[in-house]
């Protein structure tokens, strides 16, 4: 437990030390994100790096403390796949598809690694592209997420918080450490990314957050006296899951396509009913942990009382979908000190 702890601090101190040298490179060379008065509404640019911060930070801290095994280094590459990429898409040369086909190649390299997700019930084939949506689905909705200061950062903490509970709870130190890892790089990160921010993580953050949540999700131990504890990881990471289906359906319904920009994003319209960035931010935080609380007792509670919270759970999100669609996006919200650019260079 102490070494555990360790990575933690170190990689929180590794932040702390890094996104300031990341902010100042960002603004030596320009790589910041600019109003366009559309989606893009912060008083001046920020400057981007963050993501390449938090990846170092989490580096660096299981070099020093953890012993790397060969899935952890499959996680450690693929998530290096999409840093560069993120990267390489900051600057905005990179289309929609391109993007795809680098978030592909990540998760082959996760398949390849032996990480993908098992359940005896299912043919093989069905079992890869389960994995395949999963992955490209959680890369995605965190960058989709990443819409205003300190939401993606620290969804994705409480987020790892929760399935670094499961990991103790199973005894499993590879995912342990490396979820202790990532909640310090982003608590780091968020000192400076809280509002107003001083810097983003980019693509390349939302990303590496969504690459590596996903995969230990994926391959972590849900034990259970019912089958629908195999719920529990979409349950640990339902807000940003939830998040990414009601942007898709409201798209949808407006005649635009999936991965155009436009201020239909749950926050946005919590933003439109009158709540302060902070307000909006630390509700997602709430409703993150209460969901994920959710998928956590169904793993320690009878097939009749999972049935009730999933169903239950169910039923409030519907409700929720129903009151959120009702919010007119068409009106400037208040004013906002710094949400940035929604999904990068998803906004054609």
């Amino acid at each position: 437990m102490a070494l555990l702890i360790l990575t933690f601090v170190m990689a929180c101190a590794f932040a702390l030390y890094g996104v300031p040298l990341a902010r100042q490179a960002a603004l030596k060379y320009g790589i910041v994100d600019a109003p366009d008065g559309r989606l893009k509404h912060q008083r001046e640019p920020v400057p981007y790096f963050g993501g390449l911060a938090i990846y170092l930070a989490f580096l660096m801290s299981l070099a020093f403390t953890f012993e790397f095994r060969h899935d952890v280094l499959g996680i450690v590459l693929s998530g290096t796949i999409v840093v560069m990429l993120g990267l390489i898409d900051d600057f905005g040369v990179l289309t929609p598809w391109t993007k795809l086909t680098g978030q592909l190649l990540a998760v082959f390299v996760l398949i390849k690694s032996g990480i993908r997700i098992e359940i005896a019930a299912l043919p093989d084939w069905l079992d890869l592209v389960l994995t395949l949506f999963w992955m490209i689905g959680l890369i995605n909705a965190f960058n989709l997420l990443d819409i205003m200061d300190g939401l993606s950062a620290g969804v994705g903490a409480v987020s790892a918080s929760a399935l670094l509970v499961v990991a103790l709870l199973q005894g499993d130190q590879t995912i342990a450490f490396m979820l202790a890892a990532l909640i310090g790089s982003l608590l780091g990160f968020l000192k400076y990314n809280w509002q107003p921010a001083r810097i983003y993580m980019g693509d390349t953050g939302a990303m590496f957050i969504g690459l590596l949540l996903g995969a230990m999700a994926m391959i972590g131990k849900y034990p259970s006296g019912h089958p629908l504890s195999l719920l529990t990881p979409v349950f640990i990471l339902g807000i940003p899951i939830f998040d990414t289906l009601f942007v898709m359906y409201i798209r949808y319904r407006r005649g635009l396509p999936i991965f155009w920009g436009s201020p239909d994003h749950i926050a946005i319209r919590l933003r439109h009913w009158g709540l302060s960035v902070s307000q909006t931010v630390m509700i997602s935080y709430a409703a993150t942990a209460f969901v994920a609380g959710v998928g956590l007792l169904m793993m320690s509670v009878s097939q009749e009382a999972a049935w009730v919270l999933c169903l239950g759970t169910a039923g409030a999100l519907l409700v929720a979908t129903f009151i959120l669609q009702q919010i007119d996006v068409r009106k400037p919200a208040p004013p906002v000190a710094a949400p940035h650019a929604e999904e990068g260079t998803h906004a054609a």
